[in-house]
């Protein structure tokens, strides 16, 4: 027998509450449990709705995840479209790489010139702490933009500048100041000493000029600008310029080397300038992998919901017609079995592979749209249904919302009786103690004076 309040009401209510330690003794104690006995029904029901909707709200987040995981599968077979692969005709022209749009055919590049980064070297220095100039402070401007037919012009927004003075003013004291205003500046040795080389980023647009007030001597150092170089100041050993290369005739300028917009769906990187031809053709060996990924993640998502309806979510409504659904739409696919693709008594998928083999061959393009046709493939509609399924406001953010209410509905009840029960239990063990040392006489009334 339990002589302490609050083990009783941890009996009767799972919770221990605090103001209700007081031992009593077996008598008393066993006439507030006996008294209290009667609400141990309502808070069992109680426990168990909880517990339920634990369990509930633990298995929708694993249909949550085993739904999202298909998704992205779904996703990437369905915007994949019909797998291709590209080569080159040409060694060492450039590489070619097949994204989700690009179509089958043959293409003529003429590669003129790279993409390629301005390079700056001033005059050498015999040391790399040598003194450059007056010392006097000086602005140093740096500004990128493009050299044009009418001069540099600088774009908006490009501009840094930094202040060289007599505790800077050396190659590495300047090459610092720049580089934590953000520029690629370093010391560089060669042969008649040392020199302070700037680099700027591929592209056209990325020139450099600087511009030094305040220090004539500095200017003549380290002073350029790529529309008007002069025989003193940085000197140009690599001018910034664009890829420029031809598609089937058609010109394009490109400030990196990896060029995206050349051949839809295909990215280029050029690696030196000539002349190729591009074929980008079907990728038959992508087409069997896909469909294998197709089979199995749609059978381990059917093993994970039938987990899910024989456990934490058995019964569920949204379950169950989440699965039906997706069920029905495997069902009438249609064309599927053309494929090797079947469905077995378990609602599994079964996959043929020398029949899908023999189909890919006959007509890789009728394949791979079974799965992906511009939104009207399989895997297309299966990903579409599944993101209106985990959309806010949808099928299992619905549930979710109401097993969450009422999950709080239910604790906030517990919580009440709780108190309502530590409340009696405190005012029955005052009046049992009372009457058991009065010789049992008193109520209720005499504990409130």
């Amino acid at each position: 027998m339990n002589t302490n309040a609050s083990n009783i009401l941890s009996s009767l209510y799972g919770r221990t509450t605090s103001g209700t330690s007081t031992t009593l003794s077996p008598t008393v104690a066993a006439r507030v449990q006996q008294a209290l006995q009667g609400q141990k029904g309502t808070i069992d029901k109680l426990n168990a709705g909880l517990t339920q909707d634990q369990t509930k709200l633990s298995g929708l987040g694993q249909l949550q995840s085993a739904l999202a995981a298909f998704g992205a599968l779904a996703e990437g077979i369905g915007g994949a479209g019909l797998a291709t692969s590209a080569t080159s005709s040409a060694k060492g022209v450039l590489t070619a790489t097949t994204g989700a749009s690009a179509k089958a055919g043959t293409y003529q590049v003429d590669v003129r010139q790279l993409a390629q980064n301005q390079v700056l070297n001033s005059a050498t220095q015999p040391l790399a702490d040598t003194k450059i100039g007056t010392g006097t402070a000086a602005t140093v401007r740096i500004d990128i933009g493009t050299v044009t037919a009418d001069g540099f012009k600088a774009a908006s927004g490009s501009s840094k500048t930094i202040t060289i003075d007599s505790s800077n003013n050396t190659l590495d004291g300047i090459a610092k100041a720049l580089k934590e205003a953000g520029v690629d500046a370093t010391v560089v040795k060669g042969e008649g000493g040392y020199a302070l080389q700037v680099k700027g980023k591929d592209g056209a647009a990325q020139a450099i000029r600087i511009g030094v007030t305040g220090d004539a001597a500095l200017k003549a150092a380290i002073g350029f600008d790529p529309a008007a170089p002069s025989d003193t100041g940085m000197k140009q050993a690599q001018a910034a310029q664009d890829a420029l290369l031809t598609v089937d005739g058609k010109q394009i300028a490109s400030a990196s080397n990896s060029v995206g917009t050349a051949i839809a769906g295909t990215t280029l990187t050029l690696t030196a300038a000539g002349k190729t031809d591009v074929t980008v053709s079907q990728d038959t060996s992508q087409i069997g992998k896909n469909v294998a990924a197709f089979v199995q993640g749609y059978n381990d998502l059917t093993a994970r919901l039938a987990t899910l309806q024989a456990g934490a979510l058995k019964g569920d409504a949204t379950l169950g017609n989440i699965s039906s659904q997706l069920s029905q739409m495997v069902k009438t696919g249609g064309g599927l079995a053309d494929a090797g693709v079947s469905l077995d008594s378990k609602g599994q998928l079964v996959l043929d592979e020398k029949k899908l083999k023999a189909a890919i061959a006959a007509d890789p393009s009728a394949v791979t749209k079974l799965f992906t046709n511009e939104g009207r493939g399989l895997a297309d509609k299966l990903d579409k249904k599944i993101d209106a399924f985990s959309a806010d406001g949808g099928a299992l953010a619905r549930s979710r919302t109401q097993v969450t209410r009422d999950f709080e509905q239910l604790a906030d009840r517990k919580d009440k009786l709780a108190r309502s029960l530590t409340a009696q239990a405190q005012a029955l063990a005052q009046l049992y103690t009372m009457q058991e040392q009065s010789g049992g006489t008193g109520s209720l009334l005499d504990l409130l004076g």
